[in-house]
C-alpha cells in the first residue's frame, strides 16, 4: 500500500479562526478531504448548550418581567447566545440572581467549577431600579441542532430552548493547484474555521478528523453489531396537548389557580384525575368541573368526571 504523506500548515491565526493549508495531495483528494472534514466540522463535533429556563414569577415565555426592558422572549433569544464550554455527561444546573438597575451580563450566571461561559461580555437583559430577575438554566452536551420540541418538559414554568451544541459556526475551503518537483497535477486544500471559542480550530479539525477515521475503520476491521431490544415507549394518550399547563386552555383564572395550588399544573395530570379528587379541590363545585371538561376538549382530550 502506497503511503500517503502531506503536510499541515496553520498558515493564518486569530481568536476562533484560523486558515490551514493540506498539501500535497494527489488530484482529486483536496476535494474529497475538504467536503468530508467540512461536514463533520459542520455537525458531528460535540458541545454544550443550555436547553431550559426557568424564570422566577413567569409561567411562559409569552409574558414579561416587572422591572425588565425586555420581554421574556427577547432575553431567552439572548440566553441562547451564550457559549458554554463543558466536557462532562450529565446536565449541569446554571443560576443567575440579580437585583437593581443595571445591565445582566452572562458574566452575572454562577457556574459550577467544570462550567465556563466564554463570552461573559453578552449582554442579556436590561433592569430597572426595583427590579430583580432570578433564573436557573439547565445545560446539556450534544452535537448539531436539537429544537426545542424534542425536549419539551411537563413542569411548568420550565421553558424548552432550541439549542446549538455544534462549537464550530463556519467551514469554508478551496483547491488550489501545486506541485511537487517538475510534476504540477496535485491538490492545494485550504481550509478555513471559525469556531464560537469553546475549541480551538486546530483541536476541532483534528477531532473531525478523528471521527473520520472512526467510520473509515469500520469498514477495513468490522465490529459485529449488537442488536438490542428495546422496549415499546409509553404514549401519551393526552398528545402534545399533556404538556400544556392548565392556564393555557382558556380555564377561568379562578379555576386554574384553584388547580395549581392542589397540584394539577399540567393538563396531563388534570387528565389522570378523577371525580372524587377534583371534589376536594378547594373552591372547585360542579359547575366548575364542567368547564374543565368543556376546556379538555377543545384540546381533543375526552373526559368524564362522572
Amino acid at each position: 500500500m502506497e503511503q500517503v504523506i502531506f503536510e499541515i500548515k496553520e498558515i493564518e491565526k486569530k481568536d476562533g479562526y484560523a486558515k490551514f493549508d493540506i498539501s500535497p495531495l494527489v488530484r482529486g483528494y483536496g476535494n474529497t478531504l475538504g467536503t468530508a472534514l467540512r461536514r463533520v466540522l459542520l455537525t458531528s463535533l460535540p458541545g454544550a448548550a443550555i436547553v431550559s429556563a426557568r424564570i422566577s414569577k413567569v409561567k411562559h415565555q409569552f409574558s414579561t418581567l416587572a422591572g425588565m426592558k425586555e420581554d421574556v422572549t427577547e432575553f431567552l433569544l439572548n440566553v441562547k447566545k451564550i457559549r458554554i464550554s463543558y466536557d462532562g455527561d450529565d446536565p449541569v444546573k446554571l443560576s443567575l440572581d440579580v437585583s437593581g438597575a443595571g445591565e445582566v451580563k452572562a458574566a452575572d450566571i454562577k457556574t459550577p467549577a467544570n462550567v465556563a461561559i466564554v463570552n461573559p461580555e453578552l449582554v442579556l437583559a436590561n433592569l430597572a431600579k426595583d427590579a430583580k430577575l432570578s433564573a436557573e438554566f439547565e445545560v446539556e452536551c450534544g452535537v448539531g441542532y436539537s429544537p426545542s420540541e424534542e425536549r419539551e418538559s411537563g413542569t411548568v414554568g420550565v421553558i424548552s430552548l432550541d439549542a446549538v451544541f455544534s462549537p464550530v459556526t463556519r467551514v469554508n475551503f478551496k483547491i488550489e493547484e501545486t506541485r511537487v518537483g517538475r510534476i504540477t497535477n496535485f491538490d492545494r486544500l485550504i481550509l478555513e474555521i471559525w469556531t464560537d471559542g469553546t475549541i480551538k480550530p486546530a483541536d476541532a479539525l483534528k477531532r473531525a478528523a478523528a471521527t473520520l477515521v472512526s467510520y473509515f475503520e469500520q469498514i477495513v476491521s468490522p465490529k459485529k453489531v449488537v442488536k438490542e431490544e428495546k422496549e415499546e415507549a409509553n404514549l401519551d394518550a393526552t398528545g402534545g396537548a399533556g404538556r400544556l399547563s392548565v392556564e393555557e386552555i382558556g380555564l377561568p383564572t379562578r379555576v386554574a389557580n384553584a388547580l395549581i395550588k392542589s397540584g394539577y399544573e399540567t393538563v396531563e395530570k388534570l387528565a389522570g384525575a378523577d371525580r372524587a379528587a377534583l371534589m376536594k379541590v378547594r373552591n372547585l363545585g360542579e359547575k366548575s368541573i364542567k368547564t374543565i371538561e368543556a376546556a379538555m376538549g377543545e384540546k381533543g382530550i375526552r373526559v368524564k368526571y362522572a
